[in-house]
């Protein structure tokens, strides 16, 4: 088609006339990960990020739903009329569940937040498109971001078309050097930092976690170079039993430098799509006013997506109150099952795969839901195709987390869904394909 007109006049689009990004791998990513496992039902799945399913309950739904109807009644005052308002209207931008959040935050991270500095959002994806909106005032602003990058971080960057610099790993989360460099590079090129995404405790992909004392370097660093830091924080309450939990950058910031993402899709349920950002940085507007990042946020949200569910907000607020408010002691249960499936699987590698001069090493996180094992050949969708296929068994390459053309020969496994019997069943069937494929590389 030589024009739009023509093109238009047939039905048809050329994705030259769409929005640049949409052809962005990117893009596809999560689309494809999330669909391969449809095509291949019978393959056993180590790909999947979800929260077990055996302790959801439909029943709960409907208690959770009273619970929550019940405080807005004795605990707030609520008339009958203002119950039924509060559930079936479009409700407040900024989210009616918040003061519930605010008391989760203090009790189970240590926390101390106003509740209008939180807005609740649809899923933890539109918080991050929300902050990047913002912040992205003009093409020489950047996003820093720890490499490998959840990809949906990534998206919603090209999104607002804010180009994402990787910074190094490094072996605890975040090369900090590194990051001071990116940012001192960025800045000679004519960019100008915005923020930095940092996944700190069991990354997604990577698993790792940051010690206390780069968490509390990397805050100097933000507070000194005057940008932002987003805490992502999904799997921060599935640390091992054994293991003592470290403060969220959030609870140690003492300068206003981090705004928390938070999720309720691993410690709720993922079909709630309900999220959540902290942002209590104050923001002074050109004639003397001031206000919260918060209430400048919600003002993208309204024309976005007008509010997030009342309902599925009350069935969160309902768990939090059934609990007193301590996700924590909610996930007692599933904390056991990652914890038991996590060192099942570390052990069956250790046991497939004792000797690291074969050049298959993996790490070994101390909570969360992820493993990565590192392979000395090529790891892409066209092998994982073949893993589903031939040997029935997924996983996700880990090239989805990096920048285009990265060549990454690793790739990540996933504890959360699968049974014991289901580990020792994917872990023999990915010991064949790893194996076989270590010898077609000998030849």
């Amino acid at each position: 088609m030589s024009t739009t007109a023509d093109s238009l006049r047939l039905g048809q689009l050329h994705t030259a006339q769409l929005f640049g990004a949409l052809e962005d791998p990117a893009l596809n990513s999560m689309n494809f990960l999330n669909e391969i496992s449809h095509r291949y039902p019978d393959a056993v799945s180590l790909a999947a990020g979800r929260p077990v399913e055996q302790f959801f309950e439909t029943d709960a739904l409907q208690r959770y739903l009273r619970r929550f109807c019940q405080y807005l009644e004795a605990d707030l005052g609520y008339s009958e009329e203002e119950v039924r308002r509060t559930l079936f209207q479009y409700g407040r931008t900024k989210g009616v569940v918040h003061g519930l959040i605010a008391a989760n935050l203090a009790q189970d991270e240590g926390i101390s937040v106003d509740p209008e500095a939180i807005v609740v959002t649809v899923g933890c994806q539109e918080a991050m498109f929300l902050v990047l909106r913002a912040l992205r005032t003009s093409p020489s602003d950047a996003l820093l971001a720890v490499t490998p990058t959840y990809v949906g971080l990534t998206g919603a960057a090209r999104l607002v078309e804010m180009p994402v610099l990787p910074v190094a790993a490094g072996s605890g989360g975040v090369d900090l050097d590194d990051l001071e460099n990116q940012i001192r590079q960025a800045r000679a090129s004519g960019l100008r930092p915005r923020a930095c995404y940092v996944m700190p405790d069991f990354a997604n992909p990577s698993g790792v976690s940051m010690s206390l004392a780069d968490r509390r370097r990397l805050l100097a660093i933000a507070a000194a170079e005057g940008i932002l830091l987003l805490e992502d924080n999904p799997y921060g309450l599935f640390s091992h039993a054994d293991e003592q939990r470290q403060p969220t950058l959030k609870a140690l910031d003492e300068h206003r430098s981090v705004v928390y993402l938070g999720s309720f899709a691993k410690t709720a349920m993922p079909g709630v799509r309900v999220g959540y950002l902290v942002a209590d940085q104050p923001v002074l507007d050109s004639v003397g006013g001031r206000s919260l990042l918060a209430d400048q946020l919600s003002k993208i949200k309204s024309m976005l997506t007008v509010n997030t569910s009342p309902i599925t907000q009350a069935i969160v607020g309902g768990k939090l109150l059934e609990n007193d408010c301590s996700l924590l002691r909610a996930n007692e249960r599933e904390r056991a099952v990652y914890t038991r499936n996590m060192r099942l699987m570390v052990d069956g590698l250790a046991q497939r795969f004792p000797d690291p001069e074969r050049g298959v090493t993996y790490n070994v996180p101390v909570g969360g839901f992820f493993v990565v094992i590192t392979v000395p050949f090529g790891v892409d969708d066209a092998l994982l195709e073949r893993s589903a296929a031939e040997y029935g068994v997924l996983w996700t390459s880990m090239h989805h987390f990096y920048e285009p053309g990265v060549e990454v020969n690793a790739l990540r496994l996933s504890c959360s869904t699968v049974t014991p019997q289901q580990i020792e069943i994917g872990l023999d069937r990915m010991a064949r394909l790893i194996n076989d494929e270590l010898r077609a590389s000998q030849r």
